[in-house]
């Protein structure tokens, strides 16, 4: 599994985001290769669906379902909704689901092997 937090320069929600993925992956007990990617320029973002900072993806897939269909990418800082409130990190649930829903779907194609 791969999880990739992509990110512009000094965005303040970076750490806290990798601190959150790192968080997630220990209460599962999965593992994943994350991978920091800074975002430099315009065509970057739209090449990488990149829909603000930061920008998680796991497998390739934004960890926000309402996202996935966006077509917003730019050099912009990102709010993820929590419950009622908007914050700059992703939600736990959010990660949770997209980590557990990318397991699934790798034991899914190993049985179809």
């Amino acid at each position: 599994m791969t999880l990739e937090v992509f990110y512009v320069d000094s965005c303040p929600n970076l750490q806290p985001t990798l601190n959150r993925v790192k968080e997630v992956l220990d209460e599962t007990g999965l593992t994943a290769n994350v991978v920091e990617q800074r975002v430099l320029d315009v065509s970057s973002a739209i090449a990488m669906r990149f829909l603000g900072s930061p920008t998680v993806q796991v497998n390739g897939v934004d960890v926000e379902p309402s996202a996935r269909t966006s077509d917003e990418f730019g050099l912009t800082c990102r709010m993820y909704l929590s419950g009622e409130r908007q914050e700059g990190v992703p939600p736990v649930q959010l990660l949770r689901e997209a980590i557990l829903a990318a397991r699934d779907q790798y034991s899914a194609n190993r049985v179809e092997e």
